[in-house]
């Protein structure tokens, strides 16, 4: 059995400076702050991206969930809020992420992937020696209204780990992450992080007592 380790954690969805600070004294490594997107929760406007990630402490990792796919506006996106990260939730379509790192040095980049089959973990190992972490995330860019995140649905693991054990950078396991099944995503995966938004929200809020059990249920 995989030895247990403890995981950075990142809280999404995040959608005010009182939540941010309520999920960085729960010990929130990371926060989500989510772009405009074609489904999910989450959505927050720009200007309060921004905001949020202007108060937002060193060392805590601030990510710009952004839908765009083209590079220069995945630039423009980041240069808007100011973000020190970019959590790229489709695939590029036009540009490379030479260019985003040449325009934003000093920005960390994650790719989201989402595991459906196989293939997903063929497309993980290619863009790994591309981007700075890899998400592992339970949405479908297939579907006629893409869903690129917040499902709240957990996938197949085994693909999870096989990614993982491929890649040399560090990897983030999202979808459906719960306190009841946090050990066991840990015990098979193996994560660098975990990344969670519904299981810790209750109609919509972030929740304190839920973060408290999430937290604890990591030891």
């Amino acid at each position: 059995m995989q030895a247990f380790t403890k995981p950075r954690v990142k809280i999404c969805c995040i959608s005010s400076i009182a939540e941010a600070q309520m999920a960085i004294a729960a010990g929130a490594s990371a926060l989500g702050l989510v772009g405009n997107m074609p489904s999910g929760p989450g959505v927050i406007a720009d200007e309060l991206i921004r905001e949020i990630a202007q108060v937002v402490p060193p060392p805590i990792a601030t990510f710009l969930l952004t839908s765009e796919t083209e590079a220069d506006k995945i630039i423009a996106h980041q240069q808007k809020v100011r973000t020190n990260t970019i959590q790229i939730v489709d695939a590029l379509s036009l540009g490379t992420y030479q260019e985003i790192r040449e325009a934003l040095p000093e920005i960390k980049l994650v790719q989201v992937i989402h595991v459906i089959d196989e293939k997903s973990v063929a497309e993980a190992i290619k863009i790994s020696s591309q981007v700075d972490a890899l998400l592992l995330d339970s949405g479908n860019p297939n579907l006629a209204i893409k869903e690129l995140g917040g499902t709240g649905r957990t996938h197949n693991w085994a693909l999870s780990r096989e990614i993982r054990e491929n890649i040399n950078i560090p990897l983030f396991l999202a979808g459906g992450i719960r306190a009841d099944n946090v050990r066991e995503a840990i015990e098979t995966v193996a994560p660098f992080g975990l990344d969670l938004c519904s299981s810790v929200r209750s109609n919509g809020q972030l929740d304190a007592h839920k973060l408290n059990q999430f937290f604890n249920a990591i030891g």
